[in-house]
């Protein structure tokens, strides 16, 4: 009898699955618990979700090709409901869209979910947004198109209201064991000496009083989400396969949030321990074993050291993918100080990992930009760190003379000097502005900025991700300040709905918007057109001479690719020493590499194909 498929992909894992497990729980009753869940989530997996798997099998680098672009989108502000973004799915495909990421839309207490991260129940969907049902039909849709779904999994927490924790509160032991319940403040007063806040402003502490259990519970992030308890085998269990539910729903990539979070142990930070790693490893053979179609995506949101751990190591994967989190900040550092020197070192870095980790890149995303910069390399310019933050954000909230930012404060720590900084990509290049001012000249600086910037993006390895409305120039929304359910959290700011108007001027060469749509696809054609653009080819920092020029390199199958991008207010000419005839990939006239020019807040892109290209 020919062995079954989910048999034959356990057993080169089983060993090396086996072994983590027990290290982590020491019950072969669990372990085999664990793998009969595994049997019944792969048992309800549809024949198209299968036949997926198969495909993505065949081709595994699918997703590191340079004809990938993302985009973030909350369901409700972009189209009402799912059933509204299936009918927006040809306005997906036309902005060159095939990887889309949903921002959380599962069931979630209105007024106490952090934007959905407090989640109440893991399969259902908020009921304004649709039902699971609706969930599975879009991303069947989005299949048909070539489309790859994104969906937030929040590993670290539950809601209060989420089932589990009602039982808590209600005094049931077991599910008391899903958390972290104290019969008083000992404990977590030790844990406090060494963990640091998330929010210290805004909620400050790990812990929380349940007045109905009569116990403190964890609550590192807000005091309505309960930290779960990994060390509980049921919790790992439940918590896999609620993941594997979504992934069965047609879910191709499983952001799983906070994950650096998910162990706590006293005497520690509770942050990045080897068993957050070992847990990782687990999911990712899970996914293998279970969905091998299916991605998964670390929420890592620290500097590059810690990050690149996540992917694991070649014989170990851990994450497909992470974000590129320092690297967004380091960006707006550089627009700020119009001086290059910290994106190099960055870049350097993000630049020496192996071809194999793969990025997602972006400008702007759903949350604020922290200035976790290396203020150790800073220092050596003379710059301190709270000075700098203050610089950054009088900067990027227009409040530095000359600033063309328009931006907001998040959790702004005056003692710290800590603040975070909100606002959409147009609004910080200064379109907000220039339009209000209704000045033409700063209107076409801060469009040729804009663009620039995701130019520079799309010059990275990796995924770029477009934040919804940035195709189109989408300015901040004010109207936050007007909402009691949202005035406190100024990352609404750039959570606006979708400005359907806006779009509908995307053909109109004429208009801002316009200009700004029709940049971005022909950014994200050449891309797709060129071989250097792949995540396999080798990348470099050429030197410029002028601190204010960025220069990045490619070198893929025959093709090189020199990218320019001038962050001062005034044009730059810098000489390169670069062998090869090259032209400007955007024009295709011929370019002379020793004598480069850039206008002021552009870039150039100059291509040199020596006619290597493999058969």
């Amino acid at each position: 009898m020919k062995q079954s498929e989910f048999l034959t992909r356990l057993a080169p894992r089983e060993d090396e699955l086996r072994w983590l497990y027990m290290e982590l729980y020491n019950s072969e009753a669990d372990y085999d618990a664990f793998l009969a869940m595994l049997r019944a989530m792969y048992d309800a997996r549809k024949p198209a979700l299968r036949k997926m798997d198969a495909q993505r099998q065949a081709s595994p680098e699918w997703y590191r090709g340079s004809n990938i672009v993302g985009m973030q989108l909350y369901v409700d502000a972009f189209a009402g409901n799912l059933q509204g973004v299936r009918k927006k799915l040809d306005y997906l495909t036309e902005s060159g869209v095939n990887y889309l990421h949903l921002m959380p839309l599962l069931a979630s207490p209105r007024g106490r979910s952090d934007g959905g991260y407090a989640v109440s129940d893991f399969r259902t969907v908020q009921p304004e947004l649709g039902t699971m049902e609706d969930l599975a039909a879009l991303t069947a849709d989005c299949h048909r198109r070539g489309i790859a779904v994104c969906l937030d999994f929040v590993m670290n927490h539950t809601s209060e209201d989420h089932e589990w924790a009602k039982r808590a509160r209600a005094g049931d032991s077991a599910y008391q064991a899903r958390y972290f319940f104290y019969e008083n403040w000992d404990e977590p007063n030790e844990y406090e000496k060494t963990v640091p806040q998330v929010f210290p402003t805004t909620a400050p502490g790990n812990f929380s009083w349940c007045e109905e259990a009569g116990k403190v519970v964890m609550t590192t992030f807000y005091p309505f989400q309960w930290d779960l308890n990994y060390r509980n085998p049921q919790v790992f269990r439940d918590m896999t396969e609620n993941m594997l539910f979504l992934c069965n729903r047609g879910v191709d990539v499983i952001r799983l949030d906070a994950v650096p979070y998910i162990w706590k142990q006293l005497g520690t930070n509770c942050r990045n321990l080897p068993q957050v790693h070992t847990l990782l490893r687990i999911l990712r053979l899970a996914c293998e074993t279970v969905c091998p179609g299916v991605l998964l995506l670390g929420e890592v949101v620290m500097e590059p050291s810690k990050v690149a751990p996540y992917f694991g190591s070649p014989e170990k994967p851990e994450c497909h993918l992470l974000y590129n989190v320092t690297t967004m900040a380091s960006t707006w550092h550089t627009v700020a100080t119009k001086d290059t020197r910290l994106l190099r070192h960055q870049l350097a870095q993000t630049f020496a990992l192996p071809h194999s980790h793969t990025f997602l890149n972006y400008l702007r995303c759903h949350d604020d930009i922290g200035w976790g910069l290396d203020y150790g390399f800073l220092a050596q310019f003379g710059v301190g760190e709270i000075s700098h933050k203050r610089f950054l954000n009088d900067y990027l909230t227009g409040k530095w003379q000359g600033s063309p930012a328009r931006g907001e404060t998040y959790n702004d720590d005056p003692r710290l000097g800590d603040a975070r900084l909100c606002g959409t990509t147009a609004s910080l290049c200064g379109v907000e502005a220039a339009r209000y001012e209704r000045d033409e000249a700063k209107l076409d600086w801060a469009l040729r900025l804009d663009a620039m910037l995701h130019a520079y993006m799309f010059s990275q390895s990796g995924i770029p991700v477009l934040y919804s409305g940035d195709e189109v120039l989408r300015e901040n929304d004010y109207t936050y300040h007007d909402d009691p359910e949202k005035c406190e959290d100024s990352r609404w700011l750039h959570r606006g709905k979708m400005d359907w108007g806006a779009a509908e001027k995307r053909t109109d060469a004429s208009s801002p918007e316009g200009r700004q749509f029709a940049a971005l696809r022909h950014l994200e054609t050449l891309r797709a057109a060129h071989r250097v653009f792949d995540g396999a080819a080798d990348v470099w920092l050429p030197e410029t001479g002028d601190n204010a020029v960025l220069a990045i390199g490619r070198y893929f199958e025959g093709e090189k690719l020199l990218a320019l991008f001038n962050f001062a207010e005034t044009e730059r000419t810098v000489a390169l020493h670069e062998d090869g005839a090259f032209c400007d990939l955007l024009t295709g006239e011929p370019a002379d590499v020793a004598r480069v020019t850039i206008p002021s807040g552009g870039f150039v892109w100059l291509l040199c194909d020596f006619g290597e290209a493999k058969a």
